[in-house]
């Protein structure tokens, strides 16, 4: 999976006889804060964003200016600035403007009663502030569980903002039905997240597909779903037939040819009206392409957006690089249930197969799928449906909207639980029975989430991610709206 590098550097006094002391000593403690980040952030594919050391401790302004251009000459696109002594605050700003101004920036110490690092710190993270510079601040044991994994939480954030800085959508035909809630926002988000977009007419997709894809691959791809379906790929000889499901296939595979042609790092399909009506249903390429494998074995999921909904991908783009790589799910806010406190989110479109018992191996997954005949009533072309329940356990929601052109994120935590399957039943007749469901209990209110909630699209992932998720947003510059829990604002925010 893609990260960009992690810089990491210490201030020091700049009086010799100080510095010659202490220096063994802080070599030590950056080297077992880099060690706890190597060993606490790993994405799903074994590997880890690179941590790059300053190569010596910074105790006069020529060495802070060659420390700058040591890591902006790595490529480091964020910064952890590690505290343990009483250092001279000034040095941060030769330091800073070398490497860059706009890098993410954590002030980080360990609680140390021999010498003054939480008074070196805020007093330098203090003057950072001053200038308007956005900083997160940790400050604790480092052998303590709860430091590190905040820690953590900082990288993914950082890594997150870092990664998808330049790069690019692609957005296949344009926002679908007209919701503009998922419409392109260029420059809002060209502002705080530095992403772009670039659009292509879904007729492109459908010239690769007649064109370019191999069959030999579309029907490796048919044998793989026959065998892991058997009797629950329910063919119809009309909607859903052998052929309807290839199309499916050549749709995902000529996805794949063109995001890599064009250079799109994730991308959103239209689908409805016209491939709806007259090529096929997306489900199926859209559960690929966000899905962790395929026939073919392990692959990188990509995020790809139903309905092209921009807001929706961004969203999704940035809950996958929070949890190292794990597919995301997009689903539609259908039906709360206030007898049970429950939500039934659920869509014709990507929910990845991998959501259906949380495995990397297909089999255990495609175990609790079924795929139907698509409803003939909206989606005249055919194709096949994908219908299961989201495995239960821990997950954070989240949404990307926009106020008066203002970027804002609601993030939800919650959960997806387990019904009994007559239950499941029951309630998936009120809706749709064909598609795939989650059963979400949120820890927010009714009231609150549909005061707040931006648009009929939610996304989520695994675990908790609430804290990582606000961190993202406070470096970006995009409000956080967390939702049943309490938030402590950060200055910027207070001070308006």
């Amino acid at each position: 999976m893609k990260d960009t590098p992690i810089g990491i550097a210490m201030l020091n006094d700049e009086r010799e006889h100080v510095w010659r002391e202490n220096n063994p000593e802080n070599e030590r403690v950056v080297q077992q804060w880099m060690d706890i980040i190597k060993g606490k952030v790993k994405n799903v594919d074994g590997s880890a964003p690179q941590v790059v050391p300053a190569s010596r401790i910074i105790t006069g302004t020529r060495l802070a200016q060659q420390m700058g251009e040591e890591l902006r000459r790595a490529g480091c696109r964020s910064v952890i600035m590690c505290y343990n002594v009483w250092n001279f605050p000034f040095l941060v700003w030769p330091f800073l403007n070398t490497l860059g101004r706009n890098v993410p920036v954590l002030s980080l110490s360990n609680n140390n009663g021999k010498f003054p690092g939480n008074v070196g710190l805020l007093a330098t993270d203090g003057a950072l502030r001053q200038a308007g510079i956005r900083t997160h601040r940790i400050t604790g044991d480092m052998d303590d569980a709860k430091v590190q994994e905040q820690l953590a939480d900082w990288v993914r954030a950082a890594q997150a903002v870092t990664t998808i800085r330049n790069e690019v959508y692609g957005l296949y035909g344009g926002h679908s039905m007209g919701m503009e809630t998922g419409y392109w926002h260029l420059t809002a988000l060209l502002k705080c997240l530095g992403v772009t977009a670039r659009q292509v007419d879904q007729l492109w997709l459908l010239k690769v597909m007649e064109n370019e894809v191999d069959e030999a691959e579309v029907d490796k791809g048919h044998a793989w779903f026959e065998e892991l379906l058997g009797d629950r790929l329910l063919y119809d000889g009309n909607m859903l037939t052998a052929e309807t499901l290839k199309t499916q296939l050549r749709l995902y595979l000529a996805m794949n040819m063109v995001n890599e042609e064009k250079g799109f790092d994730f991308c959103g399909l239209k689908g409805q009206r016209e491939l709806t009506e007259h090529v096929c249903l997306g489900d199926v390429a859209e559960m690929l392409m966000n899905d962790p494998y395929d026939w073919n074995g392990p692959k990188e999921s990509v995020v790809c957006a139903t309905e092209a909904d921009a807001n929706a991908a961004v969203t999704m783009q940035l809950l996958k690089y929070l949890t190292g790589g794990l597919p995301t799910l997009f689903m539609d806010v259908r039906l709360y249930h206030p007898d049970r406190d429950l939500w039934d989110w659920c869509n014709s479109g990507n929910h990845a197969s991998w959501y259906a018992a949380r495995s990397f191996e297909p089999a255990k997954n495609f175990e609790k799928i079924t795929l139907h005949p698509a409803l003939e009533f909206y989606f005249k072309a055919g194709g096949a449906s994908v219908e299961f329940d989201a495995a239960p356990g821990p997950m954070t929601f989240a949404r990307l909207g926009i106020w008066d052109e203002k970027p804002y994120m609601a993030i939800i935590p919650g959960e997806s639980v387990e019904l009994p399957p007559e239950e499941s039943r029951q309630l998936k007749d009120q809706t749709d029975p064909t598609w795939p469901h989650v059963w979400a209990k949120l820890e927010c209110s009714f009231d609150e989430f549909l005061n707040v909630f931006p648009c009929n699209h939610v996304q989520g992932v695994p675990g908790d991610r609430v804290r990582a998720l606000t961190m993202l947003c406070e470096i970006a510059g995009i409000k956080p709206i967390v939702l049943g829990r309490e938030r402590l604002e950060p200055v910027w925010e207070t001070m308006g």
